[in-house]
């Protein structure tokens, strides 16, 4: 490996398993969904000096001295990531999306209060109110699910009533496995009716707003967005709140600091500044779109080759598929089969699920990652046949591992970015 050379004399074992990674990404496909691969300019500022700094507070109001490049770099995070999603305030210093999210129920809602989020086995996310998390013992959190899982459809009358008797003071647009777009406009409509906040997690699909691929909850006048800037924003790991009005934003700043973090991570928020401006250029929009292309091909071909899909397609960046259904396996068996063969996704819970969410019925996949790294519709085709014939092969140990070797000279032909 010709990079690393310090930390290969510095500590070999961990040098190795750096080395290993590498190959494995290079060699190998990530399906994914909430994965990516970053620039060489995005990495190069994770490792830069800005690791060195403690910067508690915000531009201009720091409790340490020596703050003139940090306050510089979050600065120019606030003003490109208020640019790219049409935002009146900008908080770059969440250390992930989960922290992110709690910060706001913080700053927005008093202990008991009621939130009102997507199902987590219809596709939302953990922090959306499942019990397993600490969350719920502060916060009331109520469901809202899907009335038909062949099509997606949410039965936004139903969010209505149940919005209507349990009076929540917040109500959650966002998802971490749901292939169709929500309607923003319905969900603001039944937030005023109730005197609700409306609030939209979207760290999925932060990167198909940016490049106007996908709707902006702004544009339905969305009080707060929160998102993780990794995913198909293709920045570091962190996370990011956004808000229509700079008042609203002073209380998300007092929530996320000094309420629920110490110091900002430096360097990631620097790096976050160099993500957002990438994300800026035109190059970007074309990127988001194909995502979305690559998405809607890669169903297209499996519907073609008997796949069951929760929803029967998708919006988006990613898809569902009931692997019981389709293939007679379970989803933690799919996870395996696929890996064996060097293409990487994950089991998913499917819409009432009535298996173990550690092997559920379903698997999840997307496309912000090949797509970085150039692939088109041509190749959506090829990943999904060596999907099926992993399926078709399953029971023949040396049919699949020459399926492995094909995925890997496949995978050769598109460099690592970065």
């Amino acid at each position: 490996m010709p990079i690393y050379d310090a930390l290969k004399q510095s500590d070999p074992a961990i040098h190795a398993a750096v080395a290993g990674e590498m190959q494995r990404q290079r060699e190998g496909v990530e399906l994914i969904p909430s994965e990516n691969y970053i620039s060489a300019a995005v990495m190069e500022t994770m490792g830069s000096v800005f690791n060195n700094k403690y910067s508690e507070g915000y531009p201009g109001r720091r409790y340490y001295g020596g703050q003139t490049y940090a306050d510089q770099v979050e600065s120019l995070a606030i003003e490109r990531a208020t640019r790219l999603f049409g935002a009146g305030h900008a908080n770059v210093q969440p250390h992930a999306g989960a922290p992110a999210n709690v910060a706001v129920y913080f700053a927005l809602l008093q202990p008991g209060d009621t939130v009102l989020g997507m199902d987590l086995s219809h596709g939302g996310h953990l922090t959306h109110g499942h019990p397993v998390t600490y969350i719920t013992r502060i916060f009331n959190f109520v469901r809202y699910k899907m009335k038909d899982a062949t099509t997606g459809a949410i039965d936004y009358d139903e969010m209505r009533a149940v919005a209507k008797r349990e009076k929540p003071k917040m109500i959650l647009a966002g998802f971490s496995a749901y292939p169709r777009e929500l309607d923003y406009a319905k969900m603001k409509s039944i937030a005023e009716e109730v005197g609700a906040y409306a609030v939209a997690d979207m760290a999925h699909i932060a990167g198909l707003i940016a490049g106007k691929a996908a709707r902006n909850p702004f544009d339905d006048n969305f009080d707060v967005m929160v998102t993780t800037t990794h995913k198909s924003l293709r920045g570091p790991r962190g996370g990011l709140i956004l808000c229509r009005d700079a008042d609203l934003g002073k209380r998300i700043d007092k929530s996320v600091f000094p309420g629920f973090q110490g110091g900002p991570i430096m360097q990631m928020v620097a790096a976050k500044a160099v993500a957002f401006g990438e994300a800026l250029r035109p190059e970007f929009a074309d990127y988001a779109r194909q995502i979305v292309i690559n998405a809607k091909r890669l169903a297209a071909r499996f519907l073609d080759g008997g796949a069951t899909l929760i929803t029967g397609g998708t919006d988006n960046h990613l898809l569902l598929i009931d692997c019981v259904q389709s293939w007679g396996i379970s989803g933690g068996e799919a996870e395996e089969l696929f890996d064996r063969i060097g293409i990487t996704l994950n089991k998913n819970v499917i819409a009432d699920d009535p298996r173990k969410p550690m092997d559920p019925s379903g698997i999840r996949l997307g496309t912000p990652a090949v797509t970085t790294r150039g692939m088109g519709e041509v190749e959506m085709d090829a990943l999904a046949d060596f999907m099926l014939a992993a399926v078709a092969k399953r029971g023949d140990a040396a049919a699949v591992e020459a399926l492995h070797r094909e995925v890997k000279a496949f995978c050769m032909k598109y460099p690592l970015p970065g």
